[in-house]
């Protein structure tokens, strides 16, 4: 086996404790909003910290569908778990209310974890093929992949961290390092 590759899971596995652990932070505090509150448009990408969350479900389940697609499927990503409603784009809301959103977040950030676990470490060596929301056809390493569907959560959590905290509430600390 190549050490690299096993080195890559390791991180890999460690980054999805870190989505889960994040999201469930994240989710808290929001959840110390009213529901008016998160739905806010506060002029960020996707408006309001619920369409921040909404687009960074939205691209977990794409990108774990494409993942899937190149052969990399686990029983933990069964059933509804990716699921998209037909036509969805980068800003769909997947879940209008609050507490359904938050429960498919977690469903899905165990999903991850699961999936990781069990993902071959030769998976992220492979060249994945596929084409993106625009129809372009995209070929890059796995690892890429992987590594950008971890950062791309971190993008949007921070920008819904900010937004919280212009709202008053403290998310606390999301050190990856304070995972250990």
């Amino acid at each position: 086996m190549d050490h690299s590759a096993d080195a890559l899971l390791a991180n890999y596995r460690f980054l999805a404790r870190y989505n889960s652990w994040f999201n469930d932070r994240l989710y808290d505090a929001c959840g110390q909003l009213p529901d008016a509150e998160r739905r806010r448009d506060r002029g960020a990408f996707f408006h309001s910290i619920h369409g921040s969350l909404n687009h960074i479900l939205w691209a977990d389940r794409l990108w774990l569908g494409r993942f899937v697609a190149q052969g990399c499927a686990s029983p933990a990503l069964a059933g509804e778990l990716l699921e998209l409603p037909e036509g969805a784009v980068h800003g769909t809301v997947i879940h209008d209310d609050w507490a359904q959103l938050r429960a498919a977040r977690s469903a899905l950030d165990q999903a991850i974890e699961q999936w990781v676990r069990d993902m071959p470490p030769g998976f992220l060596l492979l060249t994945m093929r596929y084409a993106n929301t625009k129809g372009v056809r995209r070929e890059h390493p796995a690892w890429q992949a992987m590594t950008h569907f971890f950062n791309h959560q971190t993008h949007h959590r921070g920008q819904v961290t900010t937004l919280l905290t212009q709202s008053g509430i403290d998310v606390g600390l999301t050190d990856l390092i304070a995972l250990a």
